[in-house]
């Protein structure tokens, strides 16, 4: 996104910049994955301007990360304050791999919104309509391969430490390869003072899949503050 699509990829300890806060979505050159990071090792993410994390969020190694304030261009129906915070496997961008658009995402929220199974459901579905929707004409998808989002999301039982948990699914077009994709989903909720968080995992693989264990180990390894 460059300042509004998939951006720069670096592998390094550690990335300092300044930039003004339009921040970047999530955009690729085709087939390649490219992004901004700011910190790309398990350590506390450093970002001296102009957004410091007041939470931490572990950073596996080979992950990249970005982050996008509210409200996200590709989708601002969504009305909160705040920002999003990415986590994207080394492979996200690549379809040969079996991390193939597995990713996670954190929304650290002004307040206390509602949230539930259907506000989840909605704010999924103008994520990902958003997504794909900007990557319709740039890459040149004919319109009988688009598909519309559909979104099918349930509370499960809460993981520890969560107020709520949410699984379901995003069936949605990959535009990267042009057909149909089934994206599983975890959502967990959480509260931290006067702030609401909601961590998203996102895979197409099954949930018994190994990755879900790293994807989880990020959740696990978050905390409100630093």
């Amino acid at each position: 996104m460059m300042a509004t699509d998939l951006v720069r990829r670096c592998r390094c300890k550690e990335f300092h910049v300044a930039l003004p806060f339009k921040l970047y979505d999530m955009r690729l050159l085709p087939g390649v994955l490219v992004m901004t990071i700011f910190s790309a090792n398990l350590e506390a993410q450093k970002i001296d301007s102009p957004y410091v994390a007041p939470y931490f969020l572990p950073t596996p190694n080979g992950y990249t990360t970005e982050v996008i304030p509210f409200p996200i261009e590709f989708a601002p129906s969504i009305n909160y304050n705040g920002v999003e915070d990415l986590r994207f496997t080394a492979g996200w961008g690549n379809a040969a791999t079996e991390d193939y658009w597995s990713y996670a995402f954190l929304w650290w929220l002004e307040g206390a919104p509602e949230i539930n199974e259907n506000v989840v459901t909605n704010n999924l579905k103008a994520y990902y309509s958003g997504l794909v929707g900007r990557n319709i004409k740039p890459r040149n998808i004919p319109e009988n391969k688009i598909v519309p989002v559909q979104v099918k999301v349930t509370p499960t039982a809460a993981t520890a430490g969560d107020a709520q948990t949410f699984e379901g699914a995003v069936y949605m077009l990959d535009y990267m390869q042009q057909k149909p994709i089934t994206l599983h989903v975890r959502v967990h909720v959480r509260t931290c003072d006067n702030k609401t968080v909601l961590f998203n995992e996102i895979s197409p693989q099954p949930y018994n899949h190994v990755l879900w264990k790293a994807l989880d180990e990020i959740w696990n390894g978050f905390k409100c503050s630093k």
